[in-house]
């Protein structure tokens, strides 16, 4: 063998040898004989099952449990943060919340406290900002820990479009990012700002405001989702047929449905006579009804089932995969999570089992 050959043998040896970097690998959760590791999507085991907890990777990281105690791993299964603290959530925006002596706090991704524990609760960061409850009450703070918004809230969700709603004297408003009440706590309930519009109730009826506070569509249903697409649904009798309006209000598809969702990736799922299918935005059967249940498309696939079992299908409405599975997942990253018996495995989606039922837990790759 002339020193040439032996040199690209060499290289092709050493290549072959090294593991690979999950770095940018999606990665999933799975559990096996009773413990937590992960999987890349070829079904391969990544990080070896060891924790007793696991969720998915976020920012680089995920959250396990180790000793029942919470820390976080990289990618290449390495410890990153000590598993030291009594619970822990996902980073975001760079710091993640755990509970350490019954108080919550921040870290940061090198494992240092960012900000000390000392809330009763606390979510995720947004846009700079945290909701933390302090004694009884909610506030805010930023990412040095400093109080932003002083807690004097009964409850308080996370901004969305420059808006949190919260909930003061018993009623709901809205606040903006200085703390100044955007629009009066006025409202029996209201949900987050979505598409420029944010639902709320006012005497027993549903409707909606926009960013100004000014009533957008009366107060008139019975029940009512977000903007979604450019559409919502909305109940107008107690009893009665769902249907979908415009930001106009006006009716665009006659209340027809005993139930209505959203609108994802064009499509509505909607029952009809106690079956499933859905609609397009002028209000069209897409897919006739026909299932058991159904769920939102994602990633050009919808679960649905039929006798019992869940199987996908297309916008179509062709069946990609046969009923067959006992549950089934949406898709993410391309593969959905299915269940045979009491074991999750995964398919592609042309309905191929790409990674066999194996494992007694699993989630989605990230």
């Amino acid at each position: 063998m002339n020193k040439i050959t032996s040199f690209f043998l060499l290289v092709f040896l050493s290549a072959s040898c090294t593991p690979p970097n999950y770095d940018e690998i999606p990665l999933a959760p799975v559990k096996i004989d009773g413990k937590w590791g992960f999987i890349d999507k070829n079904g391969n085991i990544a990080i070896n099952p060891q924790f007793e907890g696991a969720a998915d990777f976020k920012e680089g990281l995920a959250v396990i449990v180790l000793d029942w105690k919470w820390g976080f791993i990289d990618k290449n299964g390495k410890i990153a943060i000590n598993p030291r603290f009594e619970e822990a959530w996902p980073f975001k925006e760079g710091l993640a919340p755990i509970k350490l002596g019954g108080k919550w706090g921040f870290i940061d991704k090198n494992g240092k406290i960012a900000i000390n524990p000392q809330f009763e609760e606390a979510l995720w960061f947004k846009d700079g900002l945290a909701p933390i409850k302090l004694g009884s009450k909610w506030g805010y703070i930023d990412k040095n820990g400093k109080i932003a918004i002083n807690p004097q809230f009964e409850w308080a969700w996370d901004f969305k479009e420059g808006l949190a709603p919260i909930k003061l004297g018993g009623k709901y408003g809205f606040i903006d990012k200085n703390g100044k009440i955007a629009i009066n706590p006025q409202f029996e309930s209201a949900g987050v700002f979505h598409e420029g519009l944010a639902r709320i109730k006012l005497g027993g009826k549903w409707g909606y405001i926009d960013k100004n506070g000014k009533i957008a569509i009366n107060p008139q249903f019975e029940d009512a989702w977000q903007f979604q697409e450019g559409l919502a649904s909305i109940k107008l009798e107690w009893d009665g047929k769902w249907g979908f309006i415009d930001k106009n209000g006006n009716i665009i598809i006659n209340p027809q449905f005993e139930e209505a969702w959203w609108f994802e990736e064009g499509l509505a799922r909607i029952q009809l006579d106690g079956k499933w299918g859905y609609i397009d935005k002028n209000g069209n059967i897409a897919i006739n009804p026909q299932f058991e249940d159904a769920d939102d498309f994602q990633e050009g696939r919808a679960r649905i089932s039929l006798d019992g079992k869940w199987g996908y299908i297309d916008k179509n409405g062709k069946i990609v995969a046969k009923p067959q599975f006992d549950y089934a997942w949406d898709f993410q990253e391309g593969l959905a999570m299915i269940r045979l018996g009491d074991k999750w495995g995964y398919i592609d989606k042309s309905g191929k089992v790409v990674i066999e039922p194996q494992f007694e837990k699993a989630r989605d790759f990230n």
